[in-house]
């Protein structure tokens, strides 16, 4: 973070490009466990056994360590059960916790920032306000960028805490055949057992996180049967998924986050990440929340998330996501809300409720970010959401020198260069490669990604003309009269309506 103003500090770019002590320690023996998931542990081999005994002796010395390490030798001897397979998915959860951990403190030096701070009580002396499982709409992590996290409502009651538990007891005896048959040996008859139980868990909102992560995983391994033909397993993202599913059936597991409080205050945008797949849309406001009664600034998320259809692209996906979230109205206008006892999660995600928030004053995002990013904290991560894939710190760099092409570029900041990860630009914006590759400062999403840290744009300013000009990515998340905008959102609008007339023409048949 470079400010002209005073606002925040130097970021050291040489600490985001040291090595983080104990790191490949951690990552060898997540790895080695890893793949054992690969082979399955119904006949398991010698190297198998090490593997384990392995994963056993990264936690020694932990309240996991005896746990841990009965449940290894059980696997190894291939008599593991239900509660030796939570305890491996625990371990393997609690080291890739500590590099989570190990990281973001890593960020917080290098930026200068002071770090996180627990729930604690309602920050407006407001009362709380319960999330039953503390998911979080349209949010992110390990199981996927698209949970559902809808809070249970009077309309629809919940099923008996009973039938809630032998649902969960089913899906962790479902993961726990998957462990002993292996990625490689899934074929359709073995996953097709998930889908009774999602179905059954799905109706239930304080199991919808679960369920939805199953029925991704399990749709991620029907498309990859049979399992004895693949040729690349992906052996990282399918064992993070198989964790993170076994430690949510735990009883309990849903209701650890905890009760959500209130936020009355003013709300400044600073950028939005957008997260696509064939058939869903996600878009994520990071921003800095000013509360009404004092106290310091705090980072916050507000997330949406939309079915859509897989012709549905670029511009287009606006016209889903914006009905559903005006913030993306102020985002695209460079204005603040007012928000008056919105509903926060412990973690700092905002379940958006519209009725609590009204447009505030011009707002812009860097200016906001100088003046306050540096002073702004985080709230705590839950212990079952600590892993790396969610770091995603908002930082500001200015006075960088960028090398490279835009497909493969990198900023000099401060005694070490740092990956852009241009990739991630959405196509539902301005924002573009070349643009980055040009720009003078940059909000950025700071990231972890194969083994290093990278940036991934949210916003840059450039002098053109001998005039500053800022491009955002969300700049047409609320509407646009862009040209380019314009032409993709009316491709879009058209896609749309011609699936509309097909599926009415299908439905009259």
């Amino acid at each position: 973070m470079v400010p002209g103003d005073g606002g925040g500090g130097l970021m050291r770019g040489d600490l985001l490009v040291e090595p983080v002590d104990g790191l490949d320690e951690v990552f060898a023996a997540v790895d080695a466990f890893d793949t054992v998931l690969v082979a399955g542990l119904l006949r398991p081999q010698p190297a198998q056994g090490a593997a384990l005994a392995g994963l056993a002796e990264a936690v020694a010395g932990t309240p996991l360590a005896d746990r841990v390490a009965e449940a290894a030798a059980r696997a190894a001897a291939g008599t593991a059960g239900e509660e030796h397979f939570v305890a491996l998915a625990a371990a393997r959860s609690a080291l890739l916790g500590s590099v989570h951990d190990a990281l973001t403190s890593r960020i917080d030096q290098a930026i200068g920032r002071t770090g996180t701070e627990g729930a604690g009580p309602d920050r407006t002396g407001g009362p709380h306000t319960a999330d039953p499982d503390g998911s979080v709409p349209g949010g992110s992590g390990p199981d996927g960028p698209l949970p559902d996290g809808d809070a249970p409502s009077a309309a629809s009651p919940s099923p008996s805490p009973e039938y809630g538990a032998n649902l969960l007891g089913a899906a962790r005896a479902w993961l726990c055949d998957l462990a002993r048959r292996g990625w490689q040996g899934i074929d359709h008859e073995l996953v097709a057992g998930a889908v009774p139980v999602v179905s059954a868990m799905l109706p239930d909102p304080v199991l919808r996180r679960p369920a939805t992560l199953l029925d991704g995983f399990a749709a991620e391994l029907a498309a990859s049967c049979p399992g004895a033909t693949l040729e690349r397993v992906p052996v990282r993202r399918w064992a993070d998924l198989w964790a993170r599913a076994v430690l949510l059936t735990v009883p309990g597991a849903l209701s650890a986050a905890g009760v959500s409080s209130t936020a009355t205050g003013r709300l400044l945008p600073l950028g939005v990440d957008v997260s696509e797949h064939a058939t869903a849309v996600q878009a994520q406001v990071h921003a800095v929340f000013e509360p009404a009664g004092g106290g310091p600034p705090r980072l916050v998320r507000a997330g949406v998330s939309a079915p859509k259809p897989d012709t549905v692209v670029g511009a287009g996906l606006w016209q889903l996501l914006r009905p559903r979230l005006s913030l993306l109205g102020a985002v695209s206008e460079g204005r603040s809300m007012v928000l008056d006892a919105m509903p926060v999660t412990p973690e700092g995600d905002l379940l958006w409720d519209e009725g609590r928030a009204r447009p505030g004053e011009p707002a812009d995002a860097f200016a906001t970010a100088r003046v306050m990013l540096s002073a702004a904290v985080s709230d705590a991560v839950a212990p079952l959401d600590r892993h790396p894939v969610r770091i995603a710190a908002p930082v500001l760099l200015e006075g960088y020198a960028a090398h490279g092409t835009d497909d493969r570029l990198t900023f000099e900041v401060a005694g070490g260069r740092l990956a852009v990860d241009t990739d991630r630009v959405p196509a539902a914006g301005p924002l573009t490669p070349e643009a980055v590759a040009a720009s003078g400062a940059c909000l950025a999403l700071l990231r972890w990604d194969a083994g290093e840290f990278r940036l991934q744009p949210l916003a840059v300013e450039a002098t053109v003309r001998k005039k500053s000009v800022a491009v955002h990515a969300g700049a047409w998340a609320g509407g646009t009269t862009d040209k380019a905008g314009v032409r993709a959102e009316k491709a879009s609008t058209d896609a749309a309506a011609v699936l509309r007339e097909r599926a009415g023409r299908l439905l009259r048949k």
